[in-house]
């Protein structure tokens, strides 16, 4: 029971690539430390001095959530920042108190999606241009991204990576984390089942989480990577969102559905564009097809705010 999957972009490391990844034993809220190198494409974003996740999608642009741009200062629903001050990206970061294979970029630019609603918190999705490009190695890797149309089935088995807090309002984790595959790692929850929690839920999102809660992505997870996978092919489905909590019972995480933006991506990243995966299910055997060269990966970067 494999997943159609077709490999729309390809560089010369194959997006989604992830050598160094050999265990999917570990989740964010109750979860456990992630090896080095498990996640390659996850980053860290510092936005004066808020925390975020994001995902690097080509070697110099990140994607992550609109929402980690509200501005600070302006507590108007519409007010985002855009400065690229005290905007730092971090990638092949596996604990927050080490340097070892970090790469860091301070940003080059910063678009918010342009119909981003934060009352309703559809189009959550941002993209961050690094100053400068990165090279990648086992620790620093693109990952590839859900093309449009792709299908993803509930029940469909995912991970979500991220420092972000072991419980709403709890501390800070200090090693990269995600949901464990041996311990009901986070399945999809169908939109249907999902708009029973989340009345303003549209078809720009998606749902992931536990019936009986337990395990979630949480406040500084936002902007993060959520991805699922066929033989050693990652593909991103989602960017974190919002929720209400964090893993409580009847309540999973909600999360941008990438497959609808991948006009929006193409249309803003500069250079080569990223890799794409036209995701199908669960339901036919994994057939990989060639095609053009992936772009640079990008960083998907949510804000923490306080």
């Amino acid at each position: 029971n494999g997943v159609l999957i077709v490999l729309h972009s390809f560089i010369n490391v194959i997006c989604g690539a992830a050598p160094l990844n050999t265990r999917s034993d570990t989740r964010i809220v109750g979860g456990q430390e992630a090896a080095a190198g498990a996640w390659p494409w996850q980053a860290q974003l510092v936005i004066q001095g808020g925390l975020c996740g994001g995902s690097l999608i080509n070697s110099q642009w990140v994607l992550s959530a609109a929402h980690c741009f509200k501005s600070t200062r302006d507590m108007s629903p519409v007010s985002f920042s855009t400065s690229t001050s005290g905007v730092t990206v971090y990638l092949g970061l596996q604990s927050l108190t080490s340097s070892a294979n970090v790469v860091s970029r301070s940003a080059a630019q910063i678009i918010v999606h342009p119909d981003y609603n934060s009352n309703t918190n559809d189009n959550d999705v941002a993209l961050v241009q690094l100053f400068s490009a990165v090279t990648f190695t086992n620790y620093v890797r693109p990952v590839c991204l859900a093309a449009d149309g792709s299908v993803f089935p509930s029940g469909l088995d995912c991970w979500v990576t991220g420092w972000g807090t072991l419980s709403y309002g709890g501390g800070k984790i200090h090693f990269l984390s995600l949901p464990s595959k041996l311990t009901l790692d986070v399945p999809i929850v169908s939109n249907s089942q999902c708009s029973a929690s989340y009345s303003t839920l549209t078809n720009n999102m998606l749902c992931a989480g536990l019936t009986n809660g337990g395990k979630d992505s949480c406040q500084g997870d936002s902007g993060g990577p959520l991805v699922t996978k066929n033989g050693t092919v990652w593909v991103q489905a989602g960017v974190v969102s919002y929720g209400n909590g964090c893993a409580q019972p009847g309540y999973p995480g909600v999360y941008a559905r990438i497959s609808n933006y991948q006009t929006w991506i193409n249309s803003q990243v500069s250079g080569e564009q990223p890799g794409y995966i036209s995701f199908q299910g669960a339901a036919a055997a994994a057939r990989p097809l060639a095609a053009s060269l992936l772009a640079v990966p990008t960083l998907s970067l949510a804000l923490l705010l306080s």
